[in-house]
């Protein structure tokens, strides 16, 4: 190694054995190189969100078929009401009944602003290419989201307080709060509160059939209740329209499903083979249409 400042020294470099002789550049790994931490993106990681996206359309598909659309009173198109859509197209509603965006101004107010409006939400990422996250830092941003937020809830706020002076005006009551109302007015009466269409209730065919003291002596009324509605097991109530006779006397017999055999219980009970005989033709006559 060289001393002091004589260039016709020689230099002898030192070199370390721990630094490893580069190759130049350096090609990655492949994902395959992380094995269940990295995957393709196509087909692998596609696959597994088409199907989440498969799982979650069949539950909402299964909620659909389930349960019945929670309808409301039918339309009435004789009634004098002013119009109004629901609260999250309020401000479209409201922003359509200025000056500039109706009359002559109709293609201004639909195509013009609306075109501005959007063609800012294009330009946005174009025109904010920093990297600051902070808003108050991004103001071309951050301007665009407020004037936005500030202009929907003013048409949203105007929107409601217009209707409700013109409902005032008008004397009349708002269609909420007639349906409201009514609604009230049918659960007090036991009537429906909507206009779903609602299942026709089976009455009991021959109640005073002497197969009814029967039904309860044979202890049926613990599973199925006496108003045969059911209350642990299923509902008797138009059991003849799947069952006949011997269908019914073969179950009682043999059981069917969670229902075990009733026939030595009705026995133990004090009844006769002729009393079950009956007890089987009554419920093959209740049926749902009379």
């Amino acid at each position: 190694m060289a001393h002091g400042d004589d260039s016709k020294e020689k230099v002898v470099f030192v070199g370390d054995s721990r630094v490893r002789r580069g190759n130049g550049f350096i090609t990655p790994p492949d994902y395959t190189a992380y094995p269940g931490k990295s995957e393709a993106f196509i087909p692998n990681f596609l696959l597994k969100e088409w199907m989440v996206g498969v799982v979650v359309l069949v539950g909402i598909l299964v909620l659909t078929i389930s349960e019945p659309a929670p309808l409301g009173f039918p339309a009435n198109p004789a009634a004098t009401v002013i119009p109004i859509p629901d609260w999250y197209f309020l401000f479209l509603y409201q922003y359509l009944k200025l000056p500039y965006a109706s009359g002559d101004y109709i293609v201004l107010g639909t195509l013009g602003v609306t075109g501005v409006a959007f063609g800012a939400l294009l330009l946005a990422p174009f025109l904010d290419t920093g990297r600051e996250r902070r808003f108050y830092r991004r103001p071309i941003a951050s301007s665009l989201m407020f004037v936005s937020l500030a202009a929907i809830i003013y048409l949203t706020n105007t929107a409601w307080t217009e209707y409700k002076h013109e409902m005032a005006e008008s004397n009349m009551i708002p269609e909420d709060i007639l349906r409201e109302e009514k609604a009230a007015e049918n659960k007090a009466a036991g009537l429906p509160t909507t206009s779903a269409v609602q299942p026709k209730a089976i009455a009991i065919v021959d109640k005073d059939d002497p197969a009814m003291a029967t039904f309860k002596q044979a202890t049926c009324i613990s599973c199925h209740a006496t108003d045969l509605k059911g209350a642990s097991g299923p509902s008797l109530r138009g059991v003849g329209d799947k069952h006949d006779k011997a269908a019914i006397l073969a179950i009682i017999k043999e059981g069917k499903g969670q229902m075990p055999p009733m026939y030595d219980t009705a026995i133990g009970a004090g009844l006769t083979d002729q009393d079950i005989d009956g007890l089987a033709d009554w419920l093959a006559k209740q049926k749902s249409e009379q």
